[in-house]
């Protein structure tokens, strides 16, 4: 996992990333576009399977996102998939400036219009009439038209259990939150997705489970020190999100959200990262020595996760070798 970095900087990161063996690169999405930085990736290190994780999706338009996806599966040689998110409203409506009502059955509706948009650009008919999106308008002009390449997967971020439904109905895959511990992923995860794959009739293993894990490695406490802060830190940042609290509770850390947001309101950004006790961080974490990490998340998320992203391993580059080494083993589990 990376954010998205300047065009002149990715595509020297992602040859990095290839060489030390990891098999592929996600995108989140802040300041920086994602679609752009995957592009780049894509000649710079064609082995890589690329991930958008996750590209914001009502300031796009359904089309604008399609006709995008549809590109980078092409220029990857099939490698893309496409992950999609709501982001949450002060986002969505006051710096994109666009609606944010109804975010779970838009989204759904959104997904469902994009995998129309694909059909359309093999087929040159657009038709989807959804609650939210009215697209029945090509022409050959206007299309990307047939590629050599399968069309794009789609996959979503979910947190509560309508939306994991949601991505089990209509989705390819899910983008599971990294507050993602063992505990969540069994109550909730793995249930709704399969509820909502047997509602379209699909089989649960049809639906794509992409896990971010937040990792802590190193062969001494020293070592592991900087990499435990950076996660109690990330961890304040996620725990923040009143959405997210539910999480947090049931995993037995009652009121931590309303902590952290009580120190974020105060500017106290320390207090915040406070909150996140080493309880926390050994629950909702994996601390390991190097020789020990693939080990542990593969006892930890094995017969779950489709595929782990690590969270942090680009933090640090000067250990991106030995990073790429874990991903190596953990992929032949």
């Amino acid at each position: 996992m990376t954010t998205p970095q300047p065009l002149g900087a990715i595509g020297d990161l992602a040859k990095r990333v290839q060489a030390a063996g990891f098999s592929g690169l996600l995108f989140t999405e802040t300041g920086r576009t994602a679609y752009l930085n995957a592009a780049v990736a894509s000649q710079a290190a064609p082995d890589l399977e690329l991930s958008t994780g996750v590209a914001v999706a009502f300031p796009r338009s359904p089309f604008v996102t399609a006709a995008s996806a549809w590109e980078l599966q092409e220029g990857s040689g099939g490698k893309f998939r496409l992950g999609l998110g709501t982001q949450v409203r002060t986002h969505v409506v006051r710096r994109y400036g666009v609606e944010f009502e109804h975010p779970g059955p838009r989204l759904r509706d959104y997904v469902q219009a994009v995998k129309a948009c694909f059909e359309a650009f093999r087929t040159g008919k657009l038709d989807h009439h959804g609650e939210f999106y009215d697209l029945d308008f090509i022409t050959p002009q206007w299309s990307a038209g047939p590629i050599d390449a399968p069309d794009p997967k789609v996959d979503v971020a979910a947190v509560n259990p309508w939306m994991l439904r949601m991505a089990g109905e209509v989705a390819d895959g899910v983008h599971v939150h990294p507050l993602g511990e063992p505990g969540y992923i069994a109550r909730h995860v793995v249930p709704n997705v399969a509820a909502g794959a047997e509602k379209s009739g699909r089989s649960p293993s049809d639906i794509a489970v992409i896990l971010p894990v937040m990792t802590i490695v190193g062969d001494t406490d020293e070592e592991r020190h900087k990499e435990r802060e950076s996660v109690r830190f990330s961890m304040s940042f996620y725990g923040s999100t009143p959405n997210y609290a539910f999480i947090w509770d049931e995993a037995g850390f009652e009121g931590t959200t309303a902590r952290i947001r009580e120190k974020q309101k105060a500017g106290d950004f320390a207090g915040m990262a406070a909150q996140i006790t080493d309880d926390h961080i050994a629950q909702f974490a994996t601390e390991s020595t190097w020789d020990g990490l693939a080990d542990a998340l593969a006892e930890k998320y094995g017969g779950i996760a489709t595929r782990i992203v690590l969270y942090n391993a680009l933090a640090d580059l000067e250990r991106i070798e030995r990073y790429g080494a874990v991903a190596r083993r953990v992929a032949q589990f």
